[in-house]
């Protein structure tokens, strides 16, 4: 099979991932379209004086007991659809895994040399979050919102981002290339789901868009509460991607610091989401601005890969 073959192949692996995970989209739209309110559930249970489990709200345990059914449950079309949408997930991730190998096998490389394969890396790492995250939580609620962000990604990534298959400048030809690059597209990976989930707190604490809808979702505090629990998995990760950079540099350019724009970017994320962290854990400083520093830390993330790889020179400037 010639190189050619194969970069044809994860092209028609990543198309197809594209629109697998826009069913799955749709199917979860769907879902929460016709959901029984989580909160409602959990109300009426308890003014039944049935027992609730521990954690509904945030996400029933894998092999709990639900709820005693109560109230009205959610219809089973839209149970269906959530777990045909469950599926196509995991069908998704796999398809853009394909595509992430079949690029590599093609360029006889670790495929994360620029900015498209970067993109796919990250959206894989995104539904695998979710994914997981699915296994020990019901997180069906979350998603339509991963599966709109990714479908999002992988639009701009095929057309505005896209490059043919191709070698790497001599610097990228290093073993650090899988560790340093690899580790920085999972923590955004994981990133992009906290950002998503920090991005309903804020909304839902405020009960914007109707209160009915975000009765849908778990309570505000347990949102919260989950946005965290991602992020504080995707800091270290951040740091370590950190690291290794200043290490990669030094090996490559001679310095571990050389105020590189994307140096200078990737130690500025660091930084606020060091400080969400801190501000997260200070009981003066309330969660919705623990949740807006989270914000604005992967706000710098989407800073980092689009203006600074287009507009700033300097030594990373051929991961565009």
């Amino acid at each position: 099979m010639t190189n050619e073959m194969l970069a044809q192949y994860a092209n028609y692996a990543l198309a197809s991932a594209a629109l697998v995970i826009t069913v799955a989209m749709l199917c979860f739209a769907l879902y929460l379209a016709q959901a029984v309110p989580v909160r409602e559930r959990v109300e009426a249970e308890t003014r039944a004086g049935a027992k609730v489990p521990a954690g509904v709200g945030a996400g029933t345990a894998k092999g709990e007991e639900p709820p005693s059914p109560v109230v009205a449950e959610t219809p089973a079309r839209a149970r269906k659809a959530a777990g045909i949408a469950g599926s196509l997930s995991w069908l998704g991730a796999l398809l853009l895994l394909v595509s992430f190998a079949c690029r590599g096998f093609a360029v006889e490389r670790f495929p994360l040399g620029n900015l498209f394969e970067f993109s796919v890396a990250g959206a894989f790492f995104a539904m695998a979050t979710f994914s997981v995250v699915g296994l020990r939580r019901d997180v069906r609620w979350l998603g339509v919102f991963v599966t709109a962000f990714v479908v999002l990604l992988l639009m701009v990534a095929s057309t505005a981002w896209y490059v043919e298959a191709d070698e790497v400048v001599p610097s990228l030809k290093s073993y650090w290339l899988p560790i340093h690059v690899t580790v920085a597209t999972l923590s955004v990976g994981i990133f992009v789901v906290g950002a998503i989930i920090s991005a309903l707190y804020l909304m839902s604490d405020r009960g914007v868009g109707g209160e009915r809808f975000w009765r849908k979702l778990p309570p505000a505090a347990a949102l919260e509460k989950l946005s965290y629990s991602l992020h504080i998995i995707g800091f270290p990760l951040w740091t370590f991607t950190l690291i290794a950079g200043a290490i990669w540099a030094r090996e490559a350019w001679g310095a571990y610091w050389n105020w590189d724009p994307k140096e200078v970017w990737t130690f500025v994320i660091w930084t606020v989401y060091a400080a969400y962290l801190h501000a997260r854990a200070t009981k003066n400083t309330s969660r919705r601005t623990a949740n807006w520093i989270a914000i604005a830390g992967f706000a710098c993330i989407v800073i980092n890969y689009t203006v600074v790889n287009f507009y700033f020179i300097g030594q990373h400037s051929y991961a565009q």
